[in-house]
């Protein structure tokens, strides 16, 4: 099933204390946002990529997708004052309908087994997201004190990518923009409409690189993905 992917990539990165952009940074020498162009570029089913950046990075990232060969289609629209804001510029710009997904540009292991699968939901529900069930205990916590243990086996950790039907999608962000509505995620969006979200099941590497300590995990994960490809 070919989709489309929204990659919104206009965070200032204040959470990774870097003074740049923080898909700039480095893993084993090639910058975040490679990695993750890399997965979808690689993926005949992806038609098309669109970044929603900041102006003053848009050169920078133009010169990273020409060094490293990235051969699909990349356009780059402006990102907004919020992610939803950065999405809904992008989305805008696609007037057909199809499939769509949204994955956050600093989320650079999701695998291209994970994609397939929640394209082929997506087919038949409308609207899928990815994610893995909680492993820890979960509490209730209010003021500083625990009012509630809350039972795990129903709750899940939600990740990207996010997949929609492109006229589901811009549906519940017009909705969300005549009231005002700031999401969490799409899905929440889309939720709002009253129209089931499918879960699909994706694996505990796909992290989201956000503080420093991330990048240590992104570290030890490429080393165990380099070791099994290295394995006879």
């Amino acid at each position: 099933m070919t989709y489309k992917v929204i990659l919104p990539a206009a965070g200032s990165g204040k959470r990774m204390g870097a003074g740049k952009n923080k898909l700039l940074l480095e893993l084993e020498g090639v910058p975040i946002l490679i990695h993750t162009l890399k997965v979808f570029a690689d993926d005949e089913d992806c038609e098309t990529i669109i970044l929603a950046v900041n102006p003053q990075d848009e050169k920078e990232f133009t010169d990273l997708i020409n060094k490293h060969h990235i051969e699909k289609s990349v356009s780059m629209v402006p990102g907004g004052s919020e992610r939803q804001h950065s999405i809904y510029n992008a989305l805008k710009t696609i007037k057909t309908d199809g499939i769509i997904l949204v994955h956050d540009a600093a989320r650079p292991f999701i695998k291209k087994e994970h994609i397939l699968r929640l394209t082929g939901v997506t087919e038949e529900a409308g609207a899928a997201i990815i994610g893995v069930p909680a492993k820890d205990t979960m509490k209730k916590v209010m003021g500083g004190t625990v009012t509630e243990t809350v039972e795990r086996s129903s709750l899940w950790a939600v990740h990207t990518p996010q997949a929609f039907r492109i006229s589901l999608l811009h549906e519940a962000y017009e909705k969300a923009e005549i009231d005002s509505f700031l999401g969490t995620d799409d899905a929440s969006l889309v939720e709002r409409l009253g129209h089931p979200v499918a879960m699909v099941e994706g694996d505990y590497d796909n992290i989201k690189i956000t503080t420093p300590e991330d990048l240590f995990f992104a570290e030890a994960i490429l080393k165990k993905r380099n070791i099994k490809a290295e394995a006879p």
